[in-house]
């Protein structure tokens, strides 16, 4: 909890196991004083640390952990705050000016006023104690009478130990590959992680974790951070030639500007921030369970197996097919049929018909009612996809407001998939989108929305935006949230999907309103083992909907893609007319062998025991959180027979389980033996696959 020491002036906010501390130097700099494990005594904590200037070149304000650096004086590393003032002045030149401390003493809000100008900025600090995590975001205010442009604004920077060299883990790729796990030595310079494409995006995503170079799984300090966002972001980590590391994380200042006029305020997005001496697994872990427990809409309510009818149908969605297919689906034990892209108006491909939601007329005659109805007397949930930010030329909504699309003046409007984006900063849009989706929600018993986009901005230009067009990288994710929230509000039992051709919107900020996240286009099962493997450093699996398909149906066993998908929320998405019956025998085998492990893959503690890293062999776990039940899954990928100790069959490396208890007893299903906790998680097992050989097991106290 913050509690204010006497002088000199400084904070702590404390939780179960950490500790942030910052304060005031004799001149006045906000400073960070320590992060890293909470100590037993207040006094314990450092003060606030005075710098000298270093030669003509290096001032101490260069040298300084500052909280919240501006752009100001002489200081050359990266600011949180840039302004540009009426009279032309670009810099913020911020004092203490004072604290307040809220909500039992968790929330700690320090005041910062421009030396001159009316300007003043809140920094937010909110303790989350048993959480282990520190949330944190700032807000400028126009004090004045006249405009003024914020040209950037980040949530917050935070300051690891001084020493060097950090290590840096973050996630890469690209549309079909994203979640790409990379770690790398940060050198003097700055390290730029960003989106500049409307969305998260696939490439990279808003989270970072830190290490000294020696952590792993299971121990060593981790210092590591999250940004809640949904449209451009950055991240810079900047190490210095003085032995300083720092993390900035907000929003994205290329191509952004944002007018505040008299009275006017601009939030960044929130942040989060935590630390822990034991290793990878467990920054991921308070992330997962933060997330489950306090983010997301319907928080730990458990996700059905579901199945969705793209690669059976694409486009040619009718009725009478839809049903032919869903019979199948619920005799394999699915919960949830959810009908995908094809069946509104006028949509037979796609070039035509984004923007105009209701049912096509040729398709669904009678309406999607009957279609609805006919999934629900079969024992399972109705689900469908949109597209709502996203618009055909071909659309009755497009020839009636050509002018609602991102475009500039004179310059051709470039469509991707034949389609160009919604300015969902603009109300009239967001309105007409809700009336839409709200018409199709209270007419018919769905219970399921997949939202999709499919493409990242180009022109983004507002030719009548009410302030500077460049405000549009906010405004159009605070419309976004706005619209989302409205349908959440008007039907809360409705679980919502974010989908952006896959990966492309996956963060702490669409959380709120999505339950669940489609991960990537790409169900290719090997592939899959990276991609969810990456992902899962910052999100939980409960979230992770995993479709078993047809990719690799002649390569891949069925047995092997199934126990890929079962890793999260597990879904189908295969032309289930074509399986033979032992394939559909075996789904459904496995699919109630699923309903069974749910509540631990969905709701339990992830422990990644070996990691697939290029290497042949992957293995994860999943622990209840009193450690009664787990689930263990392992996947052996090709290896060459000629290879030593790679013939059909063999021993793979062992497997140190964990997070059981180590004085009670437990039994591994497949395995005769009762053990002790201790003796699984130190003497460990070993398992014998082949090649893409796959076993799911549970894990059991006796």
């Amino acid at each position: 909890m913050p509690t204010l020491p006497p002088k000199p002036p400084g904070w702590v906010l404390e939780t179960a196991h950490t500790a942030y501390a910052l304060g005031l130097t004799a001149n006045g700099l906000l400073l960070n004083r320590f992060w890293g494990a909470r100590l037993p005594l207040r006094t314990d904590y450092p003060p606030p640390a005075e710098y000298p200037n270093f030669a003509s070149f290096t001032a101490a304000a260069h040298l300084s952990p500052e909280e919240f650096p501006a752009y100001a004086g002489a200081s050359y590393v990266e600011p949180c705050l840039k302004l540009l003032l009426p009279d032309g002045v670009r810099d913020a030149v911020l004092k203490f000016e004072k604290a307040d401390l809220r909500d039992g003493d968790t929330y700690l809000i320090i005041h910062l006023r421009d030396a001159f100008y009316p300007v003043s900025v809140a920094l937010h600090y909110r303790a989350h104690h048993d959480a282990d995590l520190i949330e944190r975001w700032a807000v400028v205010t126009n004090a004045g009478p006249l405009p003024l442009t914020v040209e950037r604004l980040f949530s917050a920077q935070v300051h690891p130990p001084l020493g060097e060299p950090y290590r840096l883990t973050h996630v890469a790729g690209k549309w079909s590959a994203e979640f790409q796990l990379e770690r790398e030595t940060l050198t003097h310079g700055v390290k730029v992680l960003e989106s500049r494409r409307l969305t998260t995006s696939h490439h990279h995503n808003p989270w970072f974790m830190l290490d000294r170079g020696s952590a792993d799984e299971e121990q060593g300090e981790v210092w590591f951070g999250a940004l809640a966002w949904s449209g451009n972001w950055k991240l810079t980590a900047e190490t210095t030639d003085f032995f300083g590391t720092r993390i900035s994380l907000g929003l994205n200042d290329w191509d952004f500007a944002y007018v505040l006029n008299a009275g006017e305020s601009l939030s960044a997005p929130r942040t989060f921030f935590g630390y822990t001496k034991s290793g990878f697994g467990a920054a991921s872990r308070i992330l997962h369970g933060y997330i489950r427990k306090r983010v997301l809409p319907h928080r730990e309510q458990l996700h059905k197996v579901l199945y969705n009818s793209w690669e059976a149908t694409t486009f040619n969605v009718s009725e009478r097919a839809q049903m032919k297919i869903a019979k199948v689906a619920a005799s394999l034990g699915c919960e949830l049929f959810v009908v995908d892209d094809g069946w509104f108006h006028k949509r037979k491909n796609d070039t035509a018909g984004l923007g105009d939601w209701w049912a096509d007329a040729k398709k669904f005659p009678n309406g999607l009612g009957p279609l609805v109805a006919g999934v629900n007397q079969l024992g399972m949930e109705f689900g469908i996809w949109v597209e709502p930010e996203m618009v055909n030329a071909n659309s009755d909504l497009y020839r009636a407001h050509p002018d609602w699309v991102f475009h500039f003046p004179n310059r051709k409007r470039t469509e991707m998939r034949n389609q160009m984006i919604l300015n969902l900063a603009r109300a009239d849009v967001r309105e007409y989108l809700y009336g839409k989706l709200y018409a199709l929600l209270s007419d018919h018993n769905i219970a399921f929305v997949k939202w999709d986009m499919n493409r990242n901005i180009s022109e983004p230009g507002w030719p009548d935006a009410p302030g500077d067009a460049r405000e549009l990288w906010v405004r159009y994710v605070e419309g976004l949230y706005e619209l989302w929230g409205r349908l959440r509000d008007s039907h809360p039992q409705v679980i919502f999907q974010s989908c952006s051709g896959g990966g492309g919107r996956v963060d702490m900020g669409i959380l709120q309103y999505a339950d669940q996240v489609w991960v990537s286009d790409n169900t290719d099962a090997p592939s899959r083992l990276s991609i969810q493997e990456g992902f899962s450093y910052a999100y939980p699996a409960s979230i992770m909907e995993a479709w078993v398909t047809d990719a690799g149906f002649n390569t891949i066993p069925l047995e092997f893609r199934l126990h890929v998908a079962m890793a999260g929320a597990l879904g189908i998405g295969g032309d289930l007319l074509k399986w033979d019956n032992e394939d559909r025998a075996l789904a459904a085998k496995w699919i109630a062998y699923y309903k069974q492990i749910r509540p631990v893959v969905q709701g339990g503690d992830l422990y990644r025991l070996h990691r697939l890293d290029g290497g042949m062999f992957n293995a994860l776990q999943y622990m209840l959180p009193d450690r009664s039940e787990g689930v263990l899954f392992g996947f052996r990928m090709f290896a060459p027979q000629f290879l030593p100790y790679t013939t059909n069959t063999v021993l793979l490396p062992t497997l140190h389980l964990r997070g059981l208890d180590s004085t009670a007893s437990y039994q591994i299903e497949g395995i005769e033996a009762v053990r002790s906790g201790a003796a699984w998680m130190e003497d460990g097992l070993r398992l014998s696959l082949p090649n893409f050989g796959s076993t799911v097991r549970r894990i059991r106290r006796i």
